[in-house]
């Protein structure tokens, strides 16, 4: 007994063939960049989706070799760049101790993110010019390990691929029902691909690439400096060091030519051929179906890509840190919080040791105010005598010596700008207080 469909003798079809390898491709490619950041998103790949010229065009350049690169042309980023793992320029970075200047990498980045999404803990007033916020993060406690694994996201969000997974299966049963054999084959074969090649990429181990320093180094403490943040890490030099010059490493195995990636990519390719060709002899209800497939996949692949990945990176560093503590509170101008993260700087100062010379409070304050005038010179040198004073009510009042050479409207600017000081140095005094309760 045959079944015939209602729109068997409509003349009407649906030439989707040309549009659904390109249709939805930069989500699909946004949607497999989650992959690894999410528990079991590797075996949850198996729907049809749109965009597979795009993603094999793509992924296709992981592979490694002469054949590879002449099917999908284009440079041989590591995995690490072509997921957005790595690649990002994180803030200057100046050591108090070490006199490190160096600019970090995508692991400071993501902490540099961080610190800007936290929300300040105080908020005083003061004269308002360039508002400007100081973070300090404690990492004395963070132990990352050399190769640890980096702990992926929970399931929840990976378990809403069962609604494509099961659009597909149902769209495979109905196109099975009006015994239009070509589309069922067509919607399997998506099903297929996307799941191998979600598979085969998800395969990969993401973990910490870490610099050992030397067990002789001071310790790490110092400020990425951004336009108008400064975040203050304090702690050990390996523990500093891990943010500052660490990474994260994508390892795929042991084949460096990523061949399995490579095939994948070229059975992605050839779907999106074989679809090319086929949709348009099938049936009204069968090229109905077969879109719907796709379009519940797109709705699901932009439901991945609308979840930051950066921020999913940022939740993850965070988590592997042991989710350090972030005192952070919001500075009305440059003085003030220049001033304000030099006091904290020097709190972490043992005085008992000879390192403490290395700590020169007047070149932290030129990296973080470079102005060459001749008020910023003396204001820089009051706040630093100031810093390195041992008593505990600090004088910002201008000096003989310090006004001497400088003309009436200079005196009443560096006046002010000592008052500004004055203000960070208050702030600092109720960060301890902040810092110091439960």
């Amino acid at each position: 007994m045959s079944i015939n469909s209602p729109l068997d003798k409509t003349s009407f079809t649906l030439d989707t063939g040309g549009v659904m390898g390109f249709f939805g491709g930069e989500e699909a490619l946004s949607a497999m960049s989650t992959v690894h950041l999410y528990q079991g998103r590797r075996w949850l790949g198996w729907y049809n989706s749109p965009g597979s010229y795009i993603v094999a065009k793509k992924f296709g350049q992981l592979a490694k070799s002469r054949f590879w690169d002449g099917v999908f042309p284009g440079p041989n980023p590591t995995p690490e760049e072509m997921f957005g793992l790595d690649g990002k320029n994180g803030p200057r970075f100046i050591g108090v101790f070490s006199g490190t200047d160096m600019t970090t990498g995508h692991l400071a980045y993501l902490t540099a993110q961080k610190a800007k999404e936290t929300k300040e803990k105080i908020r005083l007033g003061g004269r308002i010019t360039a508002p400007g916020s100081v973070s300090i993060i404690d990492v004395d406690d963070v132990k990352l390990k050399q190769g640890g694994n980096v702990p992926t996201m929970k399931v929840y969000h990976a378990l809403c691929a069962a609604i494509p997974i099961t659009s597909s299966l149902a769209s495979c049963l109905v196109c099975a029902f009006i015994r239009d054999w070509l589309a069922f084959a067509l919607v399997i074969l998506g099903m297929v691909s996307n799941g191998l090649a979600c598979f085969v990429i998800g395969s990969g181990k993401l973990h910490f690439q870490l610099v050992e320093p030397s067990p002789y180094a001071p310790r790490g403490d110092g400020f990425l400096l951004m336009h108008n943040d400064i975040v203050i890490l304090k702690g050990a030099e390996k523990e500093v060091a891990s943010i500052t010059k660490g990474k994260l490493v994508l390892d795929m195995g042991d084949n460096e030519k990523f061949n399995a990636i490579g095939i994948c990519s070229l059975l992605l390719l050839l779907q999106f051929l074989i679809q090319l060709l086929f949709v348009p002899r099938v049936t009204l209800v069968g090229q109905i179906m077969f879109l719907s497939s796709l379009a519940v996949s797109w709705a699901y692949n932009s439901f991945l890509s609308s979840l930051e990945n950066e921020k999913i990176q940022t939740d993850l560093l965070w988590k592997s840190l042991d989710k350090p503590p972030i005192t952070k509170f919001a500075l009305p101008n440059r003085g003030s919080q220049a001033a304000c993260a030099c006091f904290v700087l020097h709190a972490g100062v043992d005085i008992s040791k000879k390192s403490s010379i290395n700590f020169k409070p007047k070149k932290i304050l030129e990296c973080m105010i470079p102005n060459n005038t001749r008020v910023w010179d003396a204001w820089r040198e009051h706040v630093a005598k100031q810093v390195l004073s041992k008593e505990k009510n600090k004088y910002f009042g201008s000096y003989k010596e310090l006004v001497e050479d400088l003309e009436d409207e200079e005196q009443q600017l560096l006046k002010q700008l000592l008052a500004d000081a004055e203000y960070g140095y208050r702030c600092y005094q109720v960060s301890l207080e902040t810092c110091s309760s439960p």
